[in-house]
């Protein structure tokens, strides 16, 4: 009966919840068979009044009392030992079940196209993994379980009452319809509510991630004040969402109480008359009562439990749109191709058009055609804009072009796994990722199979060295989120020996010395050759002086390949590249209008 009250998104939320526990069935079932004891002793304990009125205190005997009272405390430590395990495993079931669900979350997320996050924010990702999960865990862990062990107490409480005085049933029969309706009624404004809550939870989420993120940004600006009334606002908007939850729990749990107990008070009274009439027994009667507060607060608590499990209906859909996002960059199901184990560096861009998903009427690269050469050095100039970056993205799969395709080594990226493409590349972009953890850590990123001196070794050729040993604990320094901490010169040096470190045959260079002073761009400038000898190396520069030396240059101006060359070709070919180079080398006005 009470399965048919719940709503698609609850057994939805049952569903995952099963999914997750189906590996710990031998637990599971370990619990529900102390589920089971602890109900039937608690179901037993009537009876064991029942002997206690009957035949303890009626018959003034002590003998008939001791052995009553005796068997009373046998069901007391049965039901007492059978609740320690039944709240052990269920907690334990609960917890591990969560931290599963958490990792394969995790595991899918890491996984899906950066095209996905376009679209999601990352902090909403990160409530619905916190915040969600622990919803499910209090309905795995708790909530679950008192509503199967509630279930039992209705029904076999029912059936006892029949048994005890089928007279009195009747009135307790009348009441349950009458406790179902405000359970539907307001049930259903719960369920919605409950979802909204969910959401109103992972706007503060999101708000604080973002503000604390860019705390420098934010108190450079003095932005505190606006931040404050806008936080207050999201505050406010979750609280009032969840006052109006709170406020139909409420009205429910009240109904429920006041039609139950209300019910239990008609059946003392026509009980106390067929006692005082010699109709009943006084053990029946306590029985009975009792029977009816176990039928009457276990249809209490289910109609709180159900509330719950309206709450954690939302987050089980919210944590299954996750589970069931579908990354657009997969490997092929048919025709699967494989790079050797280290490619030549062959590129080839063929009529590439590209629009993000987010602006699916503007494109990004449209008709594109480029090919490099194995060890060339290729360097992407054209304003900010153009379409460089977003090359790279593409090289790396990260998108597919609508038009068009991209070769490595004459392989079209769509017939290989992004991991085994990824693997030959090496990305050094403008402003590099580090991560919370140690120097060594960071710099052994992309590959934690090398050794300590692999890793000093790196961090020499990239000038990194010297700076490293400085800091407090040398490569075992902890650092801040994103490398806080670190000049922009040190972040760069870090991920060059990173880059080296990967000996990826492709290195993609995205703005790596535009932000730099002098001394730290002088620095990286020493490190490069390094790097890129006997590799392909596309690098993207806003600073025409730092690739005026590289063996071709392109030219892209709003998606489009407008110019290939030399720097010197590029001066007498390209109006665009000569008006560049003008404004960076100060060079004459006229060779700024030449070509």
């Amino acid at each position: 009966m009470m399965v048919n009250l719940l709503s698609s998104r609850q057994r939805q939320a049952l569903r995952l919840s099963w999914r997750f526990i189906r590996p710990y069935r031998v637990q599971a079932a370990c619990a529900l068979l102390a589920l089971v004891l602890t109900a039937g002793v608690t179901l037993s304990m009537g009876q064991g009044i029942k002997l206690v009125v009957d035949e303890g205190f009626m018959t003034q005997s002590p003998e008939l009392l001791n052995r009553s009272i005796l068997i009373f405390l046998l069901l007391v430590l049965a039901l007492a030992v059978g609740t320690f395990t039944r709240f052990y495993l269920v907690s334990w079931i609960g917890e591990r079940c969560v931290a599963d669900i958490r990792r394969q979350v995790f595991e899918h997320l890491i996984e899906l196209h950066p095209g996905f996050y376009e679209n999601n924010r990352a902090s909403e990702i990160q409530s619905r993994l916190t915040a969600d999960t622990t919803l499910l865990q209090s309905v795995i862990g708790s909530s679950l379980s008192l509503f199967l062990r509630n279930s039992l107490m209705v029904i076999g409480g029912i059936v006892l009452l029949f048994v005890t005085n089928p007279k009195l049933t009747s009135i307790v029969a009348v009441a349950l319809p009458l406790v179902l309706v405000p359970i539907l009624v307001f049930g259903r404004r719960v369920r919605s509510l409950s979802r909204q809550s969910q959401d109103r939870i992972a706007d503060v989420g999101s708000y604080v991630a973002e503000t604390l993120g860019q705390i420098k940004t934010v108190q450079a600006y003095n932005h505190q004040r606006t931040d404050r009334v806008r936080f207050a606002d999201t505050v406010e908007a979750a609280f009032s969402t969840a006052r109006q939850r709170i406020v139909q729990r409420a009205w429910l749990v009240t109904l429920v109480i006041l039609l139950v107990l209300g019910a239990v008070g008609v059946m003392l009274w026509v009980g106390g008359m067929d006692v005082i009439a010699g109709r009943i027994s006084a053990g029946e009667l306590a029985a009975f009562v009792f029977y009816s507060l176990i039928v009457g607060s276990a249809f209490g608590t289910l109609s709180e439990v159900i509330g719950e499990l309206q709450r954690a209906a939302g987050a089980a859909q919210r944590i299954g749109e996750l589970l069931q996002a579908r990354s657009d960059i997969l490997p092929p199901e048919y025709g699967l191709r494989t790079l050797p184990a280290r490619v030549s560096g062959a590129m080839a861009f063929e009529a590439v058009s590209f629009a993000y998903p987010s602006r699916p009427d503007q494109w990004a690269i449209e008709g594109l055609s480029l090919t490099v050469e194995p060890g060339e050095t290729l360097a992407l100039v054209g304003p900010s804009g153009a379409g460089k970056s977003t090359l790279f993205d593409l090289l790396l799969r990260f998108y597919d072009p609508q038009q068009g395709r991209i070769l490595i080594d004459g392989q079209p990226l769509t017939v290989l796994d992004p991991h085994d493409l990824r693997r030959h590349f090496a990305l050094v972009a403008q402003t590099p990722a580090l991560f919370y953890g140690t120097v060594q850590e960071n710099i052994r990123y992309g590959r934690d199979d090398v050794s300590r001196g692999q890793v000093e070794a790196a961090a020499r050729i990239a000038h990194a060295h010297d700076f490293i040993v400085q800091l407090p604990q040398g490569y075992d320094t902890p650092l801040g989120e994103a490398g806080l901490g670190l000049s922009g010169g040190q972040r760069q040096r870090l991920a060059i020996a990173r880059a080296l470190l990967v000996d990826a045959p492709i290195l993609l260079l995205d703005e790596a010395t535009s932000a730099l002073d002098a001394q730290s761009e002088h620095l990286i400038q020493q490190a490069l050759p390094t790097l890129m000898a006997g590799r392909t190396t596309l690098v993207i520069a806003h600073r025409l002086a730092t690739v005026q030396n590289a063996d071709r240059i392109a030219v892209i101006e709003a998606g489009k390949l407008v110019a290939v060359g030399t720097h010197q070709q590029l001066l007498a070919q390209s109006p665009l590249y000569a008006r560049l180079a003008a404004l960076q080398f100060n060079a004459p006005a006229t060779l700024a209008r030449s070509g």
